[in-house]
C-alpha cells in the first residue's frame, strides 16, 4: 500500500498521501498513525494519540455498562392445595421481589390427581396478580407446561426500586447501639 487517505488530527481532510510522508507528519505531530478503515481503496489512516483513544474508549464503555439495567428473574413455587397461612408468606415474598424491580416467576407444582385440575392453579395465580395489582402487572399470562403452571410479573415502570438491605446499613446515620457519649467533669 503505496498510499492512503489520511485524516488530521482535528477530523480534517489532508488528502491522499504517500506512507512515507504520512509516518513522517506523524512524527513531528508526536502522534501515531491509525489505519481507521482498511477496506477502502486506499486505505483510510488517521493521526491521533492512539494511548488516549484507548483509554477514552475504555470510559465510554465503564459507563455504559454502568448505566445498563440488569432484569433479575425470581422464583416462587406454589402448590395448587396451598394454606392461606402459606399463601400469604409467599405472596409476602413476591411483593419483595417487586418492589427491589426484580421479575417474578410464579411457578405451581401439580402432581398426581391435581394435574387433572389445571383450573385450580389458574385460579390462584389470578388472585396472586390481583394481590399485586398496585406493584407490578403480569407480563406473561398463566400458561401450563407439562406439570407445571408458569406466570411471569414484573415490577411497574414507575415503580421505584427499594435499596437493599446492605446499601442501607452503609449510610452516615449514627446507629442507635452506637457509643455512648460521655462527659468529663
Amino acid at each position: 500500500m503505496p498510499e492512503v487517505r489520511l485524516v488530521g488530527p482535528n477530523g480534517e481532510q489532508v488528502g491522499i498521501v504517500r506512507i512515507e510522508d504520512a509516518l513522517r507528519l506523524a512524527l513531528e505531530a508526536d502522534l501515531d498513525l491509525v489505519e481507521v478503515a482498511p477496506q477502502a481503496r486506499p486505505p483510510v489512516c488517521k493521526l491521533m494519540d492512539f494511548g488516549k483513544f484507548k483509554y477514552e474508549s475504555a470510559q465510554k464503555a465503564r459507563e455504559s455498562r454502568r448505566n445498563q439495567v440488569l432484569t433479575v428473574i425470581k422464583e416462587q413455587k406454589l402448590r395448587p392445595k396451598i394454606d392461606s397461612h402459606d399463601y400469604e408468606t409467599k405472596k409476602r415474598n413476591v411483593v419483595r421481589f417487586l418492589e427491589h424491580g426484580n421479575k417474578v416467576k410464579v411457578t405451581i407444582m401439580f402432581r398426581g390427581r391435581e394435574q387433572s385440575r389445571p383450573e385450580l392453579g389458574f385460579r390462584l395465580l389470578q388472585r396472586l396478580a390481583e394481590d399485586v395489582v398496585d406493584l407490578g402487572f403480569v407480563e406473561s399470562s398463566a400458561k401450563q407446561d407439562g406439570r407445571n403452571m408458569i406466570m411471569v410479573l414484573a415490577p411497574h415502570k414507575n415503580l421505584k426500586p427499594k435499596p437493599s438491605q446492605k446499601a442501607t446499613s452503609d449510610s452516615d446515620e449514627p446507629s442507635e447501639d452506637g457509643p455512648a457519649e460521655t462527659s468529663a467533669e
